[in-house]
């Protein structure tokens, strides 16, 4: 049976975190990383032949196996891995960490037990990756990315910034359209590639596939880089160590810097030392003709070179500080220039806290020279206020990456998110070539003003109830049935009571018509999907399985008002990531069996893909309302003990005395009280007590014993029902009854908190204006005229 991916991965992180002991993570990452290395080509390429990464003698992942419990494991593992880049041209890729290190690892027995047990974690069956793959879905790819997110999580500030979230990696892949790339011959560059992650999902946007360049000064990184595109099968790819800006290693023959079809990067932030080993003012490359950034700032030495690396056709996309947008001086200038020139198509602002380097907003900006000189305008995003929070950090959500994209490939203007911003607004002297977005998109919320004539006199204003629009288009008659005219023009009365407002939303005609709607959306998209859903199999793709299924669920609610299309997304979306994909992946590698799973520790069983639950509610419902009524009948009597407790078990209650050593009252100490006071008339009323609470305590027992019982009578059913169930049964359970159950029943959720949001906001405005300033005048007067009656009694006059 096939780990969840989830479960692997956590625990992979764990163990290995475990055994961190106090490095660094920024260290650290460099040992687990070569191990998973070893690991991954030792499984995929070991005694094969004309393979793409030889396995020398004494170069595999098996030799580090054997070297466990060895005093010696350090230097062995070294030698190992030292043999594997001799013979595949790896000498200063893999080799940079010592796996010899006291001053790291530790020393003697400490070492030789931290290496063992590292090893050990990837001995794990799951990560089997010549067996274990689903294809088109990367097991270790997936395995990668979990790591390096949390290893930038943990490093810290400045030391996380090798890793790109994947999430915005997604985006500036898709915005630069290298899904339209026609041949494996047309290229992409990162000029900052850092751990590789940025170039290779937008290399995975490909479907053909693309030549890869990347450059990275850190010499480690750049080593995490060369490793990270064989890992995910890109062992061609060229990755330079070096500094991009004084030494760009990729020329053409004629000096000149070579160009790319696509680019992507994610520079350091405002680096200051960007100029080292550069003289912008002579740059034989001439990147600075537009101006030369300030010494101290080098945002805008990045955002140049990568233009200079562009083809004239050439489309790429930068992550810069918000800065870049507004700030004056010789930025200005370089800003107005490149915006003239129309390279910069547009400008996606991002929310605060999203990379690992830093917590400062960033903005990317996507450059396509095709066309430039005849582009008017550069379209905007305002998408700095949807995210997630995910631990200390940010995080966009896929309904957030999905929105980004559709909106900027489609170029929609969304309000109070996206517009086109044409360059002759950007250029009117107002501007003065201001990229900064708030100037072009206002994104805050309006604000509620109240309405001083409604608090003086009553009502509820015209405009509070015409703000509601969208919901007046969506349930025309609605309105007049929850407002009434006032007597004041411009003002309604409430129709209906406030505690009935919301029954009257729901009860109505309109809703009920437009909740019927969404159940005939839900149908026809349920009746599509079931029939693939119970086809799939062993080797089934699931990340093609839940773009399938959720790019056709968008698709059906794109017309549907009122609700945010992005966030029924999302719904399934969870789903996915909290439960069916695990299923899915299950069943792409053991097909629809159901595997029983023990829990040692609780004594009781279940399964994963198919939960006791289900099996119940489809075959033993009698047997399970029997012990439902059994445990409500228990909870009955547990309240009356806990009635009785509650009014005489006080200092002075009939049961004070009946309380053990730990104040608490118990069967024992019941009967030992009983015994004391048998037979003695004056204890006659407390004897009475102490038997009713002796008699129910026995009949708690005898319940206990009777669900006890019937649960396991029921355990055993449904172990024999398992082993008889049908693979159509099988099949029915999980996507009748489990997945589509409960996708649907979130997706209503979703259309009940319509009726709940605006039954709220009707509410709130009543109570806002119901009280006016002459009934709150008059409950001051009654209250002065009680005080001052009070006073009168009290001897003041």
């Amino acid at each position: 049976m096939a780990i969840k991916k989830s479960e692997l991965y956590s625990s992979l992180w764990k163990s290995c975190d475990e055994l961190r002991g106090g490095m660094d993570a920024s260290q650290y990452k460099d040992y687990v990383l070569v191990l998973l290395f070893m690991k991954y080509v030792s499984d995929r390429y070991e005694g094969k032949e004309d393979a793409l990464i030889e396995i020398p003698k004494g170069g595999s992942f098996k030799d580090m196996v054997a070297l466990k419990g060895n005093k010696d494991i350090g230097e062995g593992i070294n030698t190992i891995i030292a043999n594997l880049a001799e013979a595949n041209e790896l000498k200063g890729v893999i080799d940079v960490a010592d796996f010899d290190d006291d001053d790291k690892l530790g020393k003697g027995k400490d070492k030789q037990d931290r290496l063992s047990n590292l090893i050990s974690i990837f001995e794990h069956p799951s990560l089997n990756f010549s067996k274990n793959r689903a294809e088109g879905d990367d097991l270790l790819g997936d395995a990668y990315e979990y790591l390096m997110r949390n290893f930038a999580t943990e490093s810290g500030k400045s030391k996380g910034q090798f890793y790109t979230p994947a999430e915005v990696s997604r985006i500036m892949a898709k915005v630069i359209g290298i899904n339209k790339a026609k041949s494996q011959d047309q290229t992409i560059y990162d000029m900052t590639c850092g751990s590789g992650s940025l170039l290779l999902k937008a290399a995975d946007e490909s479907e053909r596939g693309v030549t890869i360049y990347g450059q990275e000064m850190d010499n480690a990184t750049a080593a995490l880089a060369k490793m990270n595109m064989i890992l995910h099968d890109n062992p061609s790819a060229v990755i330079w160590q070096d500094n991009t800006l004084s030494k760009p290693y990729f020329k053409n023959p004629d000096g000149k810097l070579k160009t790319f079809d696509f680019c992507v990067a994610n520079p350091p932030f405002s680096t200051k030392a960007w100029s080292n080993g550069l003289d912008p003012a002579n740059d034989e490359y001439k990147r600075f003709e537009d101006g030369i950034p300030p010494k101290k700032n080098g945002d805008y030495a990045f955002l140049l070179h990568m233009i200079k690396s562009l083809k004239s056709t050439g489309k790429g996309a930068i992550i810069l500080p918000h800065g870049v947008l507004f700030r004056g001086g010789a930025e200005g200038e370089i800003r107005k220039n490149v915006i003239r020139k129309g390279y910069i198509k547009g400008i996606i602002g991002l929310p605060t806290n999203l990379f690992y380097g830093t917590g400062i907003p960033a903005c990317i900006i996507v450059l396509d020279k095709e066309n430039s000189q005849n582009r008017t305008g550069i379209f905007m995003i305002d998408a700095s206020k949807a995210f997630m929070k995910d631990g200390n950090k940010n995080r966009l959500r896929e309904q957030d990456i999905h929105k980004i994209v559709d909106v900027f490939n489609n170029q929609l203007e969304v309000s109070k998110y996206s517009r086109m911003v044409f360059h002759s607004e950007i250029s009117d002297p107002k501007n003065d070539y201001n990229l900064n977005i708030p100037r072009y998109i206002d994104s805050q919320e309006e604000e509620d003003i109240h309405n001083i004539e409604a608090h003086l006199l009553g009502g509820i204003p015209d405009k509070d109830a015409e703000d509601l629009s969208n919901y007046w288009e969506a349930f025309p008659s609605l309105k007049q049935v929850l407002f009434a005219p006032s007597v004041r023009a411009g003002f309604n009365d409430l129709h209906v009571e406030q505690a009935q407002v919301k029954k009257t939303i729901f009860e109505h005609l309109d809703f009920t018509s437009y909740s019927k709607k969404i159940d005939v959306v839900l149908k026809s998209w349920r009746e599509k999907h079931l029939p693939y859903l119970k086809k799939i199999d062993i080797g089934v793709k699931p990340k093609e399985t839940i773009m399938y299924l959720s790019e056709d669920l968008l698709q059906k609610f794109s017309d549907i008002p009122l609700i945010d299309r992005y966030d029924i997304y999302q719904s399934l979306l969870n789903y996915w990531k909290s439960t069916m994909q695990d299923d899915v992946y299950q069943i792409a590698d053991d097909g629809w069996k159901v595997v029983l799973s023990m829990d040692k520790k609780k004594k009781t069983w279940d399964c994963d893909l198919l939960p006791k639950y289900l099996v119940i509610n489809k075959f033993f419902q009698s047997e399970q309302k029997h012990i439902e009524k059994l445990e409500a009948d228990r909870e009955a009597i547990k309240q009356q003990i806990t009635e009785l407790e509650e009014e005489h078990a006080g200092e002075e209650g009939l049961l004070s005395e009946a309380k053990n050593d730990k104040d608490k009252i118990s069967k024992a100490s019941v009967q030992k009280r009983m015994k004391e006071v048998k037979g003695d008339k004056d204890y006659a009323d407390e004897l009475e007590l102490l038997e009713k609470y002796l008699k129910l305590s026995d009949s708690e027992t005898v319940l206990g014993k009777q669900i006890k019982d019937s649960d396991a009578e029921l355990d055993k059913k449904l172990a024999a029902k398992y082993k008889t169930l049908t693979t159509d049964e099988i099949k029915g359970l999980v996507v009748d009854d489990k997945w589509m159950t409960t996708i649907e029943t979130d997706i209503k959720t979703e259309v009940e908190s319509i009726s709940q949001r605006l039954s709220q906001r009707i509410k709130e405005l009543a109570e806002r204006y119901e009280s006016t300033l002459s009934d709150i005048s008059g409950k001051v007067m009654d209250y002065e005229k009680k005080v001052h009656e009070h006073l009168i009694k009290m001897g003041f006059n």
